[in-house]
């Protein structure tokens, strides 16, 4: 059969007219096929899902009622363009409240419709042909893409046990810094559960304007941490003068679906950030601002939240531990990031699997043991657990925490 015309019409940046003739399957699709599969193969055994990225529960009732009013009032129907006034409000409130950042929300602050897109709009207005990116890897690749799509380049920085899972600035080729301008990090970290530290953001900070660099904080998993208060970047002294930091109610809140955070920091970027945006949509719907303005105006909610995930820690970290994992419970996030096992061996003695890396494992854990994970094998060969798994209660979650435990157990595991 001819090709279509349309097959040489395709932009190289998503592959020319090579585009849709890639065989590779991206390890999420490997997993959801996997899943199915093992579902299919022993569909009367429940399949424990620790792969999942988002929150298990619905948004506080308070966040949807408040939808619910929002969207019947005639004047939230049009446009919101960028940002509505109450959730720019809140914006400001919740940074100096919670995160001891004082900043001017009318020209500090603008509306995302969730850090994803606003990580897909900023390289427009910073990356020109043949400029650096500095990313972390692992990590969330958004800002990486959307910058080779613009002509720049990504250079990655990992993130390894041994430097605590932040990246070593100081091991950055001179001849990369000449031409990087921005700056990538998320901490809490996905997907490995660090944070950062004061004294590491305020090196971040010298770094930037020693370089030149613009720093983008993606602060999606901002007060989900088990003690103290969160760590905003912008509450580092001379952080205003260098970067922006993206806030989101996805994971913070349990909104993943409703897309909607936002922007903050230097003035100038913000503002850059806006008229991107200008030209891409039309902002977020107002009822749905609104919402999550209430949201911001809540923060005891993510406090909840993190209670609950800073318990289901306190379950799962233990029982890997018996089982040889080095599992260490992180200070945020819902993710658990351990090292993969090597090798494993039936507690009977019969024969043993080895491993070439974590996706062999991945896959190995949701074949026999119908529990899914996230495997990463960027930086040496880990795990990601969520603590997002499906329970009903506290009951619940000690049950699933057992069984997966009696399954693991039968196996003694090589590191």
């Amino acid at each position: 059969m001819q090709e279509s015309y349309i097959q040489e019409l395709f932009a190289a940046r998503i592959g020319g007219n090579r585009y849709g003739k890639d065989t590779a399957i991206y390890k999420f699709e490997k997993i959801k096929r996997a899943k199915r599969a093992a579902l299919a193969a022993h569909p009367d055994t429940e399949l424990f899902d620790l792969g999942v990225g988002e929150p298990d529960g619905m948004a506080d009732a308070g966040i949807v009622e408040t939808l619910h009013t929002e969207a019947k009032k005639s004047e939230n129907r049009g446009y919101s363009d960028n940002s509505g006034a109450r959730l720019k409000a809140a914006a400001g409130s919740y940074l100096r409240e919670v995160c001891g950042v004082k900043i001017n929300p009318d020209t500090q602050v603008i509306h995302s419709i969730g850090s994803k897109a606003a990580l897909s709009i900023l390289p427009a207005a910073l990356v020109n042909p043949g400029d650096i990116a500095l990313m972390t890897v692992p990590g969330y690749p958004v800002f990486g893409t959307h910058a080779k799509y613009y002509g720049g380049e990504v250079y990655n920085l990992p993130l390894t046990a041994r430097n605590r899972f932040l990246p070593d600035l100081d091991a950055i080729p001179a001849d990369i810094l000449a031409r990087a301008k921005s700056l990538v990090l998320n901490y809490p970290n996905n997907p490995t559960g660090a944070s950062a530290t004061p004294e590491f953001f305020a090196i971040v900070v010298d770094f930037a304007k020693r370089n030149e660099l613009v720093v983008l904080h993606d602060f999606a998993y901002a007060a989900l941490i088990f003690e103290g208060r969160p760590l905003s970047f912008l509450a580092t002294p001379g952080a205003m003068d260098v970067g922006v930091e993206l806030h989101s109610a996805s994971k913070n809140f349990n909104m993943t679906g409703w897309r909607c955070g936002f922007v903050a920091g230097n003035e100038l970027l913000v503002k850059a950030y806006g008229d991107v945006k200008d030209n891409t949509d039309s902002g977020q719907f107002l009822g749905i601002q609104n919402a999550t303005a209430y949201a911001y105006e809540h923060p005891e909610i993510t406090g909840r939240i993190a209670q609950k995930y800073s318990r289901r820690m306190d379950l799962i970290v233990p029982m890997l531990r018996r089982l040889g994992f080095a599992a260490d419970k992180p200070r945020g996030s819902f993710f658990l990031y351990v090292p993969a096992p090597r090798a494993a061996t039936p507690a009977g003695g019969e024969s043993r699997t080895e491993f070439a890396n974590a996706e062999a494992v991945a896959q190995w854990l949701i074949t026999e043991h119908l529990i899914s994970s996230v495997p990463w094998d960027d930086a040496g060969a880990f795990l990601r657990f969520s603590v997002t798994f499906a329970a009903t209660d506290e009951a619940d979650e000690q049950r699933v925490v057992a069984e997966m435990e009696r399954r693991l157990a039968r196996y003694r595991y090589e590191f």
